[in-house]
């Protein structure tokens, strides 16, 4: 079971966990054992709510298929279970991520006194430019 959140949680057998090979190098350890792991997760036939499948399918990420299968290849460690730990925590953070709705930025006026001091700092430096001129005697 992979809890995303208090009221939100993942049933292990709707994760395909899959040992293969690392690539990489690694030595004669990586031609011989399969310590990566490939997890596959279905969006659409998992029992996650409604408002988490549309945000991820939402989502511009290479790690989501056109079908709607999240793929996560864990590699990064030498064993396997430290690599299934990583690719579910991966997995948990992806899920997580749309579940934070991002607030509506107030647009704002820059203030009177803000816009003055903007122009007036324009019209010195201009004087100053214009002082930069031929000399006429």
């Amino acid at each position: 079971m992979l809890i995303i959140s208090n009221n939100v949680s993942i049933p292990d057998d709707e994760i395909e966990l899959s040992a293969i090979r690392a690539q990489g190098s690694g030595g004669q350890n990586v031609n011989k054992v399969s310590s990566a792991i490939h997890l596959r997760f279905d969006i659409h036939a998992s029992s996650l709510p409604e408002f988490y499948k549309e945000r991820l399918l939402q989502l511009k990420d290479s790690r989501i298929t056109k079908e709607g299968v999240v793929v996560i290849k864990a590699q990064q460690f030498r064993t396997q279970e430290k690599n299934r730990e990583d690719a579910l925590q991966r997995l948990q953070l992806l899920i997580r991520s749309v579940s934070v709705v991002q607030k509506a930025r107030q647009p704002t006026k820059p203030t009177r006194s803000s816009q003055r001091r903007r122009v007036d700092s324009k019209t010195r430096r201009g004087q100053i430019k214009s002082l930069r001129g031929r000399v006429t005697d």
